[in-house]
């Protein structure tokens, strides 16, 4: 009898099928940053105007934010593995379509047809996760797998991207999905559970087309917000999409069956491990951009160079992740959070002291600490959000979970860029005797005034330069100061408000006399 309360521990085709998960998770965060580099390429091969070329940038992110929450609960009504199985050929054809686009609406329709496909991967991924590990520790280290997979692939955008893009055409940064998708499409039925809600029903196509209405415009209010500061179009779009919320809401709270379950947010764990990661990602969000700007624009160095700078915070984040269940384990989850939480704000706080050199030691030291606070959360924080559902609400709670981050990363993003730019254009100085068109430019930011002062005598614009750099640095450090001050808060409120909070409410321990440990676990088809 005890045995049977006892859940049932992953074996060797579990964790090969947790490798084969991992795989789309390493490729969609590597799409993310990769196409960056290849900007010029196929600017001067499609010759886009700048509006097609910002949709083929931006596209890609808008559509999986907006049909995450939709194909998390799709795949709770259809079958999780059938989901990522035909969203990994979608993303396999698009990425072939992509790489040979002969126009930019071309491209642009292949880049939405991969958001569209991604958000089918993300929530499957991680759902699928909570059905092959029964056993909250392993489900621990399962997701720590899956959140360092999330982690590296950012890291390798830009060095892949580089690599490809020495020795092949532009294209050729969309075929890394290719391979990928194939591999999973062979192996995925082989050794991925089926699993779908026991009572599935129709999926409400209202209540889905009401959550695109609500987070597209949101997430375009806020990337307005970020690039051009407050104007009425960002402001027109974050209204916008507030009130498409709100119907979105009433009408989930009305239906028999709705498309989110509001009522995961009354467990303590899962709401208030939303609201951790959704702070600890909008500080992340920030600094990531802010960084990155620093390293190209002050320190002059290539994509690529800063990339590999950004390398070995990345091997950070990684390894403290990987260790992070162990150490909830040992501490509470509360607790590793926390404690966490506060070492990140440490590294904000070195952050802040970056000078207008440009030189990147200190930056990477800073980021190296950042990254071995927040990684052990982003695992555990997962962890609580999916373990704290029953096992037919996993997509679901997994879509809500990326949503929050991709929320969090857009709002970091926006409110923390549009602080630097208050502060930047609070500080920079046009030395006398400047046109006023440079003037203009040196108020937009970091890059025009650089490439205003190109135009100018050499003393003013180096003057010029020199004036941006330090008002772009004085930015940023404020910017960052604020950032520490907001993660040291969370880490307090984590140790106080996650202390008796672990993943472990719904471990499923009526399954444990039934499940095959050898090979997949629940198929409910």
């Amino acid at each position: 009898m005890t045995a049977s309360l006892t859940p049932a521990r992953a074996g060797g085709r579990q964790w090969l099928g947790l490798a084969v998960l991992a795989l789309p998770t390493l490729l969609l965060s590597i799409d993310v940053s990769v196409l960056h580099l290849a900007v010029p390429h196929l600017a001067a091969d499609l010759d886009p105007s700048g509006t097609q070329l910002l949709w083929i940038l931006d596209i890609y992110a808008f559509l999986i934010a907006g049909f995450l929450i939709t194909m998390g609960t799709l795949g709770d009504r259809i079958g999780r593995r059938r989901l990522l199985l035909v969203g990994g050929l979608a993303f396999g054809v698009a990425s072939v379509v992509a790489a040979y686009s002969t126009s930019a609406e071309m491209l642009i329709a292949a880049r939405a047809a991969l958001g569209v496909a991604g958000a089918t991967l993300m929530p499957s991924t991680l759902a699928l996760i909570r059905n092959m590990f029964l056993d909250s520790r392993q489900r621990g280290f399962a997701i720590a797998v899956w959140m360092s997979a999330f982690t590296g692939g950012v890291a390798l955008g830009p060095v892949v991207g580089g690599v490809l893009l020495q020795w092949f055409w532009w294209g050729s940064v969309f075929l890394l999905g290719v391979p990928v998708m194939a591999l999973l499409l062979v192996v995925g039925p082989l050794v991925l559970p089926e699993y779908r809600g026991p009572t599935a029903e129709r999926l409400d196509a209202l209540s889905a087309l009401l959550s695109l209405a609500a987070i597209l415009p949101l997430v375009y209010g806020l990337k307005g917000l970020a690039g051009h500061g407050f104007g009425a179009e960002p402001l027109a779009g974050l209204a916008v999409g507030a009130v498409f919320g709100v119907v979105f809401v009433r009408r989930q709270l009305r239906l028999t069956d709705p498309l989110l379950d509001l009522g995961l947010f009354a467990d303590r764990g899962f709401s208030s491990a939303l609201g951790v990661m959704l702070g600890s990602t909008l500080a992340m969000g920030g600094m990531f951009m802010l960084v990155a700007q620093y390293l190209q624009l002050v320190g002059e160095l290539s994509p690529l160079s800063a990339g590999l700078v950004l390398v070995p915070p990345s091997i950070v984040m990684i390894a403290s992740t990987m260790v992070a269940p162990a150490l909830a384990h040992r501490l509470g989850h509360g607790l590793v959070v926390g404690v966490g939480m506060v070492v990140a704000a440490l590294g904000f706080g070195i952050l802040t002291q970056v000078d207008p050199s440009g030189a990147p030691a200190l930056v990477v030291v800073g980021q190296i600490v950042v990254s071995a606070g927040v990684g052990p959360g982003m695992a555990l924080l997962a962890g609580i959000v999916i373990g704290s559902v029953p096992k037919e609400r996993a997509g679901s709670a997994a879509a809500i979970s990326e949503t929050s981050g991709e929320l969090g990363a857009a709002l970091g993003v926006a409110l923390l860029g549009s602080l630097a730019t208050a502060v930047y254009r609070a500080q920079v100085v046009v030395p006398d005797g400047a046109p006023p068109e440079v003037a203009a430019a040196a108020q937009d930011g970091m890059s025009a005034a650089a490439a205003a002062s190109d135009g100018l005598p050499t003393p003013l614009g180096d003057a010029l330069l020199l004036s941006a750099r330090e008002a772009f640095t004085q930015g940023m450090s404020v910017t960052l100061a604020t950032a520490a001050g907001a993660t040291l808060l969370l880490g307090i409120v984590s140790i106080v408000v996650l202390r008796h909070v672990t993943p472990a409410e719904h471990d499923d321990t009526e399954e444990a006399s039934t499940a095959d440990t050898s090979g997949a676990t629940t198929d409910t088809r």
